[in-house]
């Protein structure tokens, strides 16, 4: 078994509520993409011998909130020292999801009505 299901019974078991257990998970996957994404985006790995001195590289993180309907997730966003990265994975200055939103839309569209 893997973390994740582990956690999961061992939450399921303890009576307490899976949207935290998916909200950690969320957290942690979004944060190891942008991450991903960063590498690509400069073409060498972390601490390479081929990133030194090439000009561009990484440059810290600021941090961002998201809300889902799993609760608020806190990223880490990653930068680049000229500051031209820009991430695929978020919407930038998003700082929620429109999942509710769209929701409400297709239940109009669908003919429910609010009496």
């Amino acid at each position: 078994m893997n973390d994740f299901t582990s956690e999961l019974i061992k939450t399921l078991l303890e009576g307490n509520s899976i949207t935290e257990v998916f909200r950690q998970h969320m957290e942690k996957a979004i944060n190891n993409i942008l991450k991903l994404e960063l590498t690509e985006y400069l073409n060498y790995e972390k601490y390479d011998r081929k990133g030194f001195n090439s000009g561009n590289s990484r440059n810290g993180y600021y941090e961002r909130s998201l809300k889902t309907e799993y609760g608020e997730l806190k990223l880490m966003v990653p930068r680049d020292r000229y500051g031209e990265f820009e991430n695929q994975t978020i919407t930038p200055y998003k700082r929620q999801t429109d999942t509710v939103e769209s929701m409400i839309i297709h239940l109009y569209f669908n003919g429910m009505t609010t009496e």
